[in-house]
């Protein structure tokens, strides 16, 4: 027996007794009840069926023999599986059948069942409301259990399409077998262990719980079978959400478990009202008053856990009722002093019934008093003469509620949502926190207080229910559970959660930082040195080693490789639109100017060389013929390529949103790529014409031995411009500018270095070395 439903029992006991002392209603007649119980059992509820029908103890189907129960109506049962047993003999001869448990819609369809009313709304009503308790929190990722039978396939056929309909993933579905019999625990604990693993599933932190009350002691016993200590019901991080139809039970050794694995369950519940007269009615409930209650002994010695005195069986004094023990003392799972959902219907299936009663008698006698011949004809009243009274009935119950039926005989209003609050000692507590009323005013229809929500101590509901995927690269989501991520804006980037967006920091090889600072020294170094070189030449300008360089060509030589270190300095900073059109351009006509006045030396070296020969017709190229011949067309064709380029596509500022994640990189787009090559490749001919005639011409005698300088020079030059290309390609932001800077300077040190180190080393250091005897002398 389930001691909890025992007050189904009371609560009509209650109903009947409060209209059998209301003078209002049915004024000297008295309304009497059976009470049977089905045990579950199918041949057992059609038994009972047919007792309510015809003779207690001996009847012949459809025949009246002796004394006769007037049936008037039947109330129940709980189940659906009971009431459609029931139905399927009641709808024959037309007894009206009120259920007070809550079914599948289309169990209950009225064409099938015509003498079927439903004392709880429609069930539909929940599924919603399940689906608009998920959407309220954000909980996306959830687990069904659902029992192994018709109810449980309609379920979830019913509710995993609105799941998806509203972005809402089935984790997984765990259907549970029926077991009428619950002391087989060898059966149960295979069956129980095979269903632990959905509990295993950290994605799914919302369970729904489909089915009825005995659904409970089965999950519990899964958890239990797994966890005999409860260890794990605190850190059980779950969220139950429980359907009308379950409610909190233990009986039998379950007793024991308790229900703290529940705690903060969230549980739809039928509409029910406070009525203190029923509490009293409970409380006043004694073993001495339960004449004719053929269930109050078997209910007494299963909640207090005793035995009333058999003088032919021996016992001890301890497990002995007394019979004053007290319901108001029993947790909730045992019995609940407050009226539930259920034991509600049942009062407003009594009142129904009553007010049916009522109003066809006054149908009947508004013109006459009450008479014995009313009283006969009210007791002659057939039960399928109330159907168009159910149809139509609307009356307002002790508790101000109205009570009428849809069209479909369905109960009219909505379901409550009730925080279930568990305690150590195994009582609950419940706290109404919404409900779902589709006849409601606008807005009204679902409502959910969060903030009376009491958790599970291990629960945090903020969290996210599916298994998050974090965002790509590059993308966030400033919201749990949302469908897809989004990208920042092009100046900001993602934080380290991928919640929010911090600004990109702009880069740029400045001159405030360490490496722009210590570039910035070096090219002004070399500038320095160069000046300081062509000074040098200045002051020794009547010498022979400067006469024998020609001063003109090594003033423009000077004077390129110092405009070739300060043109460095343009990659240096900002980079704004004057530098960005400028650096390039200069950088190619500076250098081209620097190279071909290498070639122009090297190919005077040359033709020095073979103007002493006697009769050598090269003695009118050496000088400043040869020099301007070479120096100033090279200089003119690097001008024209930079001319066309700065026309045509020059170089412009281009931030770089992408390339680097939290940066921008602020930089110079070239433009005309293809331009930007030609440039560089016309210095590499001329860098290569002037390492090929240099090569040529190392093996002249020791006085024109400057070639040799200038062959190591040019194949330092080209080593480093080889090297630049595959480098520069390969970089982004700053370390491409370092890349240009660093050739540049490196390039032009090493002409610098090869060429006019040596003549430095004799002005400075040798200049007993600087006269013309030096410079004509011949080898032996």
């Amino acid at each position: 027996m389930v001691t909890k439903f025992y007050q189904h029992v009371l609560a009509l006991v209650f109903a009947v007794k409060e209209i059998n002392e209301n003078p209002n209603i049915l004024p000297n007649v008295t309304l009497g009840f059976h009470i049977y119980d089905s045990y579950y059992d199918a041949r057992m509820t059609y038994r009972t069926t047919l007792d309510l029908l015809f003779k207690m103890r001996k009847f012949v189907p459809n025949y009246k023999c002796d004394f006769q129960k007037n049936l008037i109506s039947t109330i129940g049962g709980l189940g659906a599986g009971t009431s459609f047993l029931m139905a399927d003999t009641l709808g024959l001869y037309k007894i009206p059948q009120l259920t007070y448990g809550s079914f599948p819609p289309e169990e209950s369809d009225s064409s099938q069942v015509p003498a079927f009313y439903r004392m709880v709304p429609n069930e539909l009503q929940q599924y919603i409301g399940i689906i608009n308790l998920l959407k309220h929190f954000g909980w996306t990722w959830v687990g069904l259990f659902a029992p192994d039978d018709a109810k449980g396939e309609y379920f979830i056929n019913i509710l995993e399409p609105l799941l998806s309909q509203n972005g809402i993933c089935s984790a997984f579905t765990q259907r549970i077998p029926q077991l009428v019999h619950y002391d087989d625990l060898d059966k149960i604990s295979d069956i129980a262990l095979n269903m632990y693993v959905p509990f295993t599933d950290n994605k799914a932190t919302t369970f729904v719980i489909y089915g009825e009350s005995l659904m409970i002691i089965w999950l519990r016993a899964i958890i239990f079978l797994r966890d005999p200590t409860n260890k794990e019901d605190i850190s059980f991080r779950k969220v139950w959400i429980l359907t009308v139809q379950i409610d909190f039970v233990l009986m039998g050794f379950h007793k024991a478990w308790g229900l703290q694995l529940f705690h903060g369950a969230i549980s739809f519940t039928i509409r029910s009202h406070n009525l203190p007269k029923f509490t009293e009615f409970l409380q006043s409930i004694k073993h001495s008053q339960s004449q004719g209650d053929g269930f109050f002994k078997d209910f007494w010695e299963q909640a207090f856990d005793c035995f009333f005195s058999n003088p032919s069986v021996p016992m001890k004094a301890n497990d002995t009722c007394t019979g004053e023990e007290r319901l108001q003392s029993l947790p909730g799972p045992l019995f609940e002093m407050c009226m539930t959902g259920h034991s509600y219907s049942i009062y407003k299936a009594v009142n129904v019934v009553a007010h049916a009663l009522h109003d066809f008698y006054s149908s009947r006698s508004r013109q006459r008093t009450m008479g014995v011949s009313q009283i006969l004809e009210l007791r002659d009243l057939q039960s399928w003469q109330l159907h168009p009274i159910f149809h139509s009935i609307s009356f307002n119950n002790s508790a101000g509620e109205t009570v009428s039926f849809t069209d479909n005989r369905e109960m009219r209003g909505g379901f409550d949502i009730m925080n279930m609050v568990t305690f150590p000692n195994k009582s609950f507590l419940r706290m109404k926190i919404g409900w779902v009323n589709p006849n409601a005013l606008d807005g009204k229809e679902f409502v959910i207080l969060e903030d009376m929500i009491i958790w599970h101590n291990g629960f945090n509901q903020k969290f996210c229910c599916y298994d998050c995927v974090p965002c790509p690269e590059g993308k966030i989501s400033n919201r749990n559970d949302m469908e897809n991520c989004f990208r920042c804006p092009e100046d900001q980037y993602p934080n380290q959660n991928k919640n929010g967006c911090i600004p990109k920091t702009i880069s740029f090889l400045s001159y405030e930082e360490p490496l722009g600072i210590s570039l910035a020294s070096v090219a002004l170094t070399f500038s320095l040195i160069t000046i300081l070189v062509l000074g040098m030449f200045i002051q020794q300008k009547n010498t022979p080693i400067v006469k024998a360089n020609n001063w003109d060509f090594t003033c423009t030589l000077l004077v390129s490789l110092l405009l070739c270190f300060l043109s460095s300095l343009l990659f240096l900073g900002k980079p704004g639109k004057v530098t960005c059109l400028l650096r390039q351009p200069t950088f190619g006509i500076v250098f081209s100017v620097a190279i071909s006045c290498v070639l122009a030396k090297t190919i005077t070296v040359v033709v020095a060389f073979m103007a002493t020969k006697p009769g050598s017709s090269m003695r009118k190229w050496v000088g400043k013929r040869l020099t301007n011949v070479i120096v100033l067309p090279c200089f003119l064709t690097q001008a024209s390529i930079s001319t066309v380029w700065l026309i045509t596509s020059p170089p412009f500022t281009n931030p770089d949103m992408h390339s680097v994640t939290n940066e921008i990189l602020l930089q110079c787009n070239e433009g005309s790529t293809t331009l930007f090559y030609c440039v560089l490749g016309y210095m590499g001919i001329l860098a290569i014409a002037s390492f090929i005639v240099a090569f040529k011409a190392r093996k002249l005698p020791d006085s024109f031995n400057e070639a040799k300088f200038i062959t190591f020079s040019m194949l330092l030059f080209c080593s480093v411009w080889l090297t630049f290309v595959p480098t520069y390609l390969s970089t982004k932001g700053k370390s491409m500018v370092v890349v240009e800077i660093f050739s540049i300077l490196s390039s032009s040190a090493g002409l610098l270095g090869c060429i006019f180190a040596p003549k430095c080393y004799i002005i400075v250091l040798r200049p007993e070395l600087n006269n013309r005897e030096q410079l004509i002398r011949t080898n032996k």
